[in-house]
């Protein structure tokens, strides 16, 4: 600021800063009480009216994920963001709008709900709190603003810039949408090597709601969140590895190591508590590889644990 201060005498480039700092301030404040609860983002077209398919399904899929214990982000406008609204209700409804001159307009569900709607006046700073504060990504059919976020987010996640989150794409049964897409876009991608072929994991498609939440469920199974580091990444359990199984995850996943080995260890999570971890040299270029290792830890055949809930009541000592 200091910086700018010496260079920037004329109004803009301070509207610019004082809009970018309010809008993050006010993300903060709508967001802190609900800072431990899960939370579910979904994109989908502002176009899409009651009688079509994928708004129903969109409001099938709020109250799915509602039911499993998450809250429901949408972009706060009409079609599909409206959908998701109704299906999971104020009290875990945040709508985040942004500032258009057309079409954008908070839909009438979350406008109705007090401190959960948040008007933001970039994209940018939007897109920050998207992925910012969910655990997941859930697109169903949109145009450019929907294909925006989707690319967004899968840029973000397999650069590194972000942890891994699932990330679903969901459509009507009949609807090809998705399908089309993966099988095309990302095939061409791969053929060309324009991206790799584990990148593909970093996706996965549904045509039902229960399917999207299931994968969303399997995902915070064993796993429950990353920590990216410079030099390292961990990965937070729900349950520790046993040895074998942790020689065996060596031995599968040696190739997504810059050097050494995957190491079993203890962490401190976000809510203070004492969680088992894994860390490792990994390569920050294949946060796909690292997608298929978070699969393989969730289909060990470990005890069952909620993701929704910590599984040992120690609180880390206070430094």
């Amino acid at each position: 600021m200091l910086q700018t201060a010496r260079h920037e005498i004329e109004p803009e480039p301070w509207r610019m800063l004082s809009g970018t700092l309010a809008d993050i301030g006010e993300a903060l404040e709508v967001f802190r009480p609900d800072r431990q609860v899960r939370k579910v983002a979904v994109f989908g077209s502002a176009r899409t009216t009651p009688d079509e398919p994928s708004y129903r399904l969109a409001e099938q899929l709020a109250e799915a994920a509602v039911a499993a214990g998450f809250a429901v982000i949408t972009g706060a406008g009409g079609g599909i963001m409206e959908a998701a609204n109704r299906g999971a209700g104020c009290k875990a409804s945040i709508g985040l709008n942004v500032d258009l001159p057309f079409e954008q307009h908070p839909n009438p569900i979350v406008r109705s709900c007090e401190g959960r709607l948040l008007h933001f006046r970039y994209f940018f700073t939007r897109k920050l709190f998207f992925l910012r504060e969910s655990d997941a990504v859930i697109a169903l059919p949109g145009g450019f603003g929907t294909l925006d976020e989707l690319f967004e987010s899968l840029t973000l996640i397999q650069t590194g810039r972000t942890p891994p989150v699932p990330l679903v794409l969901l459509a009507p049964e009949q609807d090809r949408f998705w399908r089309s897409w993966q099988v095309e876009a990302q095939r061409q991608m791969t053929r060309r090597g324009l991206i790799s072929a584990e990148d593909r994991s970093l996706v996965c498609l549904a045509s039902n709601a229960s399917a999207a939440i299931d994968h969303i469920r399997r995902f915070y199974r064993v796993f429950h969140a990353a920590e990216l580091h410079s030099d390292q990444v961990e990965l937070q359990l729900n349950v520790a590895v046993p040895p074998a199984e942790l020689a065996r995850l060596n031995q599968d996943y040696a190739d997504l190591l810059t050097h050494g080995v995957i190491q079993a260890a203890e962490t401190c999570d976000e809510a203070g508590m004492l969680r088992p971890c894994l860390r490792m040299h990994a390569d920050r270029r294949r946060m796909g590889r690292l997608c298929q290792l978070i699969a393989s830890l969730n289909a060990l055949e470990l005890p069952a644990c909620s993701a929704l809930e910590q599984p040992a009541k120690r609180r880390c000592l206070a430094s």
